[in-house]
């Protein structure tokens, strides 16, 4: 029988994402399942080995094939395919859905497509990040298996015919008949588990759940991919309505360069990007999901907001390593470091988000609070250091007054004349102080006072109301932006050093969709469909885009999947399907 090793971490670009909005699994393809967190988000794994941990959950063909796959339209139901010589096989998987926040359901239907097809499974959950094997594993009379791990509960259908090995996982080989399926359906609960399902009715429940979630968005420009994105998001966004910024941890974006971190948090900043690309045409529900979110966050932390938070709205833990080999060259952080950050350019979102529900009628009490909350703390603090978009050292960044400046423009359209009045005041107020600071010898914004060259996020303020189009620091940007940050049709989002593009870091896979909508916004549409092409074609099979992009390898770096990255594909191929 198999190892546990014979499933070494993939390429990123390999991976699939199943998720349910609670938590979400990565599934390679050899159809192993190498990361998955139970019962939520920023629990320990139980499925670890894409970090060097123990555990695995595998449904493998056995003899040589060939790997491919595909997301069911509109959904995070994957289906694994492996062709060999004489016979191909299908897995679909998924987690159930919709999903109980205490309870992870597995969904694995094996299909022989035409001929019997022979197959080999090895269970290994073990929470703890590895640390704790599956103890008490006992087959019931029922045909089912129930172990713990840990202080969690599973259970394991479909698959009777499996025994412990010295290793204390659960394998088995199986034959699935020619034009036949076999369900494997894994639960693992923090709670007693209630009675087994069916998986007959887990599979046309999420297939329903989806098929509601994911609307057809056939007006834009690629409907195919913004149904993908949104997916992607919905599967990251909680019934609580929190989305994380990428389902993994300790992901590198540059092997052995340190910068690794926990993502399984919510980022208020990509949570207003989501909304923002959700409201663009109509008032989707991912819309009322960030309002609400980060409504409640505003109110309840006043001026003591953080840029992340977990799911239930609490701070994210400090950072700590895990005695874990990681991913090959990275390092297994958990926690966060800006649990002690401070970034003015959230407000500025928050703002611009706020103003996308007002335009939709969504402009509740509570939301109305949280602007003056939000507009309160612009006016003590827009003139303070803070780490940035790019959660730098505290500076005075200036793409952080501009996404201000974005906020109260926005927001001041939908408030009475009095009170637009000075909100443009202070917007005015702030453009023109920044201005004094940050323009160049060009005319084009510069990160900061003190640090010379451009960014590509300072396109974005414009895009959003900042400035027009046409304005001059606007366009002088934009060239420095093409002349600095772009090579071999991707975009980078600073030149961090003297060293030349792509040696510090990868390209920015959100900055080709900024750069996209840049252009559209001067109303340059064969340029802005060139970066969105070259943009959204950075992916693997499974179509999931990380944070980075090595345009050397042509590998993703970074973990998997960014939400922010999906957010601004969807929000592109909207714009882009419109006028400017």
């Amino acid at each position: 029988m198999t190892d546990w090793h014979d499933f070494p971490p993939h390429v990123l670009r390999e991976y699939a994402l199943l998720a349910d909005g609670e938590r979400g699994a990565l599934c390679g393809p050899r159809g192993d399942i190498a990361w998955l967190c139970a019962p939520g988000w920023a629990d320990s794994a139980v499925l670890s080995s894409l970090v060097g941990g123990r555990g695995t959950y595998s449904v493998s063909a056995v003899g040589t094939t060939v790997w491919g796959g595909y997301y069911e339209p509109g959904t995070l139901i994957w289906r694994g395919r492996w062709t060999g010589t004489d016979t191909a096989v299908e897995c679909r998987d998924a987690l159930a859905y919709p999903a109980d926040p205490h309870r992870v359901v597995v969904l694995r239907r094996i299909e022989a497509v035409e001929q019997d097809v022979r197959m080999r499974v090895q269970l290994d959950v073990r929470d703890g990040f590895g640390a704790r094997s599956m103890r008490s594993p006992s087959l019931g009379d029922d045909g089912r298996w129930t172990a713990r791990t840990g202080d969690l509960r599973l259970r394991w259908t479909g698959a009777a015919d499996a025994r412990p090995d010295p290793q204390s996982r659960l394998v088995f080989e199986l034959v699935v008949p020619g034009g036949t399926h076999h369900d494997l359906v894994l639960e693992i609960s923090d709670r007693r588990l209630p009675d087994p399902p069916d998986p007959d009715d887990l599979w046309r429940a999420t297939e329903h759940t989806w098929h509601r979630a994911v609307p057809e968005f056939g007006a834009t420009v690629a409907p195919r991919d913004a149904r993908h994105a949104y997916a992607v998001l919905r599967g990251l966004t909680t019934a609580g309505g929190g989305m994380v910024a990428a389902a993994t941890l300790g992901l590198p974006e540059r092997a052995e360069a340190g910068r690794n971190y926990d993502y399984r948090y919510v980022w208020l900043r990509d949570q207003c990007y989501a909304g923002l690309a959700a409201a663009v045409a109509e008032p989707h529900p991912l819309l009322d999901d960030a309002v609400a979110f980060t409504t409640a966050r505003v109110l309840e932390h006043g001026d003591k907001l953080l840029p992340a938070y977990r799911t239930d709205g609490t701070p994210p833990p400090d950072e700590t390593t895990l005695d874990l080999p990681g991913y090959p060259g990275g390092r297994p952080v958990v926690g966060n470091h800006v649990n002690r950050q401070f970034q003015l350019d959230t407000l500025g979102e928050l703002l611009q988000l706020y103003a996308a529900a007002a335009r939709h009628d969504r402009l509740t009490p509570d939301v109305g609070r949280a602007v003056d909350v939000c507009v309160d703390l612009i006016t003590r603090r827009w003139d303070q250091p803070e780490a940035g978009v790019w959660e730098l050292p505290d500076e005075w960044w200036t793409h952080s007054r501009l996404a201000c400046v974005a906020g109260l423009r926005a927001i001041a359209r939908q408030h009475t004349a009095r009170r637009a009045a000075e909100l443009s005041g202070l917007a005015d107020k702030l453009l023109a102080e920044t201005t004094r600071r940050c323009v160049d010898d060009r005319g084009a914004w510069r990160r900061s006072p003190d640090r010379s060259g451009t960014d590509t996020a300072l396109l974005l303020p414009a895009v959003r109301g900042a400035l027009p189009a046409t304005d001059p620091r606007t366009m002088a940007t934009l060239e420095a932006v093409r002349t600095d940050l772009c090579q071999d049709g991707y975009v980078y989002r600073f030149a961090p050093d003297e060293r030349p593009l792509g040696d510090a870091e990868g390209a920015f896979l959100l900055c080709g969709f900024i750069l996209a909508l840049a252009e559209w916004h001067r109303g340059h549409d064969v340029e802005a469909f060139r970066w969105f092409e070259r943009t959204r074609a950075a992916c693997g099979p499974p179509g999931l885009l990380a944070e980075e992009y090595d345009v050397r390898q042509r590998q993703l770096r970074g973990n998997l999947p960014q939400a922010f990255v999906h957010a601004m594909l969807l929000e592109t191929a909207h714009r882009l399907g419109a006028p400017a």
